[in-house]
This record gives structure tokens, C-alpha cells and sequence, in this order.
């Protein structure tokens, strides 16, 4: 038995390996491939699985963020779709980011990385978070159902806005209230008015063509400016409530004499940014209404139903962003990744039906797969908090 087994052990000795039959040159590329693509299918797998577990577990009726679906129309899928889209996101960042780098490498060595280049470098996260938050704040202003309710609640309560006036403007969009035309509206933005101290014929549609900015203000005055100036202060004191006790705990980490003038500086500029963000996006509305918009589009009744209906509000989206130049870098890309899969959820509907669920665990497994591969392969490529955490929870 010993004498078979020495023999069964010299033959396999003998035998050469599949690596080593190729050149010399080929052996680690072969090998740091199939490494890498075991890597892939084992994250594929547990991912799969993982999700699978997730999605049969039942939501507490208490911590519940949407109504459930009805059993007739088989929409009971999409509990998960947030955490999908996470991982999507971190995925086509981990991708993105490392065909850039090679991109940026090869150009750098053949001495060609120009001006242009550099921005695209630096701008990509500013750049990414304000489309973010253009689409966010549009599904916020008309179709907040498609975002989370808590998450729409906290937009609701930092805008520090009547809802009167943003169902004015809906209203305008959807064609209900008109310029010019009595459909009924005025009781609306009219006993906003009276509660403002404003006449009540500022509210009419059908007389007030449009209604002045001091209805938007909510009896600020005229001034478009002032009325940024009151927002900017009031929501960056309303900031600080918010940041600064988060700053000062994570200073508490390592203390020194120094922390709390570093809580102090990184509450003041996130709330700032926060500020910033809320103040572009009124006064966004502002030059859509008052100071640009109507000296483009014109002044006429049909003109004013179109800024009203939709292109003030666009261009307070558009603008609303930009506050993250305020931020540091590192706080930037974190931020970009945050608002990233959040955008991406209001494009999808909430709830589909279960026998399309296939789809969102195969994006889920496949992203999960790449980020996961990249963390063990590259860990640096990981941007934002997450590439931290998995680095350090997988790290050998």
C-alpha cells in the first residue's frame, strides 16, 4: 500500500501543471488572473445568497418606510433596491476609476495630460453630486413619493418652506393653475397671503400675473437678495444644531488641544455647504422668476406658466449643488457617492413585481463581486467610507 502510494505521489510530481507549461513571462498574468476570478465568483456567490436571505425576511410594520404592496398586483419586490443601488454605484466607481487611472498613466508617460485632463479630474465628484442632487431635489419638488419618506421629510424640514407654495407650483406644472385664467386656484396661495400679511390678491392667479417674489419670500419683502441672505442664516444656525455635536464626538476619538477648534472648523463648513445648497436653490428660483427668466422667455401669461411650471424650479436644482465646493476633496467624493444611488432611486419605480427581483439580486451580486475583488486586488480604488471599512475588515 506505502509502495502505491509513493508511486501515485512521484506521477503527480512528474506530471507538469497547466502554468507551467506556459512561458515564463505569461505565468503571473495567468495566475493573478484566475486568482482574481475566483475572487469574483466567490463574492458573486455569497452575495447572491446573502441578498436572497434579505429580501425573505419580513419588514417590521413599525420601521416600515413605504405602505406594503397589495396582493392583487404582485408588486412585492424592491425592498431592497437602496442597497442595490449602493453597491452599484461603488461598482461603476471602482470601474470608472480604474480605467481613468490607466487613461491618466498612459497620457502622463507619453507627456500628453493637458489643462483639461486636471479638471476632469478634480470636477468629476463636484460634478457627479450636483446631477446627483438636480434629480433629487426634482423628485423632492414633484414626485416625492419616488424618495424614501424619512429622506424626504428631512429635505421637507431643512427647506423650512409653506407647502402651500410648493403646491402652487406643482399646480402650474400639471396645467391647474393658469395666468390669466380663473381655474379655481386662488384660495390657495390667497390665504397664504393673509398669513403673510400680504394682499390677498397677490395669491390670484387670474389677477396677479405672476405672483410677486415677495409671495415666495413668505413676507421677507421684495428682495430677492435679502430674502438669500435670511435663508443662507437661518438654515446655517439651523446647521450647526446638527453638526456640531457630531463634529465634537468624532473629535472625542483622539483628543487634544486642538479638537474642539477642529469641531468648530468642520461644523462650521459642513453647515456652511448646507446652507449654501439650501440658499442657491430659493434664489435658483428667484432668477428663474424675476431676474433672468422673464427678460429670455418674456412676460406674457403663456411665458409666466412656463417659468412657473417647471423652469424656475429646474434652475434652482441646477444651482443648489455647487455648495459642495465648499467642502474639502475628500469630503466631496464621499458626498458624491452618498447622493449617487439616491438620484438613481427616484428614476425606478419603489415596488415592481417579484418575478423581475432576479434582475436586482444579479446587479447586486455582480457589483458587491467587483467592489469586493477590488478591496482584496487594489484596495485604494475604494473610494469613500466604504473602501475603508472593507479594507480594514478584510485585510489578512
Amino acid at each position: 500500500m506505502q509502495q502505491r502510494q509513493r508511486q501515485h505521489i512521484i506521477i503527480t510530481r512528474s506530471r507538469p501543471s497547466k502554468l507551467s507549461s506556459l512561458p515564463p513571462v505569461l505565468r503571473p498574468l495567468v495566475r493573478a488572473y484566475l486568482l482574481g476570478l475566483a475572487r469574483w465568483l466567490a463574492s458573486f456567490v455569497a452575495s447572491w445568497l446573502s441578498l436572497g436571505l434579505l429580501q425573505k425576511r419580513r419588514h417590521s410594520p413599525l420601521r416600515r418606510e413605504e405602505p406594503p404592496p397589495s396582493p392583487a398586483d404582485g408588486t412585492t419586490a424592491g425592498r431592497t433596491l437602496d442597497l442595490t443601488l449602493f453597491a452599484v454605484t461603488q461598482a461603476l466607481d471602482v470601474v470608472v476609476g480604474e480605467l481613468w487611472s490607466r487613461r491618466k498613466a498612459r497620457r502622463v508617460a507619453a507627456r500628453k495630460w493637458s489643462g483639461l485632463d486636471d479638471f476632469i479630474s478634480r470636477m468629476a465628484d463636484p460634478m457627479s453630486f450636483v446631477a446627483s442632487c438636480a434629480v433629487i431635489m426634482w423628485a423632492w419638488f414633484y414626485a416625492p413619493d419616488s424618495l424614501p419618506r424619512s429622506y424626504n421629510n428631512w429635505i421637507t424640514s431643512a427647506a423650512h418652506v409653506d407647502t402651500r407654495l410648493i403646491e402652487a407650483l406643482r399646480r402650474c406644472r400639471t396645467g391647474e393653475l393658469r395666468y390669466g385664467v380663473d381655474t379655481g386656484q386662488a384660495p390657495l396661495l390667497g390665504s397664504m397671503c393673509a398669513d403673510y400679511g400680504l394682499p390677498r390678491e397677490w395669491g390670484d392667479p387670474a389677477v396677479s400675473i405672476p405672483f410677486p417674489c415677495d409671495v415666495v419670500h413668505m413676507g421677507r419683502g421684495p428682495s430677492c437678495e435679502y430674502h438669500a441672505w435670511r435663508r443662507f442664516s437661518q438654515s446655517w444656525l439651523w446647521s450647526m444644531y446638527t453638526y456640531l455635536p457630531l463634529a465634537a464626538a468624532l473629535q472625542l476619538r483622539r483628543p487634544t488641544l486642538r479638537s474642539p477648534f477642529k469641531a468648530v472648523v468642520s461644523a462650521t463648513r459642513s453647515s456652511a455647504f448646507l446652507a449654501t445648497f439650501i440658499t442657491l436653490f430659493y434664489y435658483g428660483v428667484c432668477l428663474g422668476r424675476t431676474r433672468v427668466g422673464p427678460h429670455i422667455l418674456g412676460r406674457d401669461s403663456s411665458s409666466c406658466d412656463r417659468i412657473d411650471g417647471g423652469i424656475c424650479v429646474a434652475n434652482g436644482c441646477f444651482l443648489c449643488g455647487w455648495s459642495i465646493l465648499i467642502e474639502t476633496t475628500s469630503r466631496r467624493k464621499d458626498m458624491a457617492l452618498f447622493a449617487a444611488p439616491r438620484a438613481m432611486a427616484t428614476l425606478l419605480p419603489r415596488r415592481f413585481h417579484a418575478s423581475l427581483q432576479w434582475r436586482e439580486t444579479l446587479a447586486f451580486a455582480a457589483s458587491t463581486a467587483v467592489v469586493f475583488t477590488c478591496v482584496q486586488e487594489n484596495p485604494r480604488r475604494v473610494r469613500g467610507m466604504l473602501g475603508g471599512i472593507l479594507s480594514l475588515a478584510m485585510r489578512q
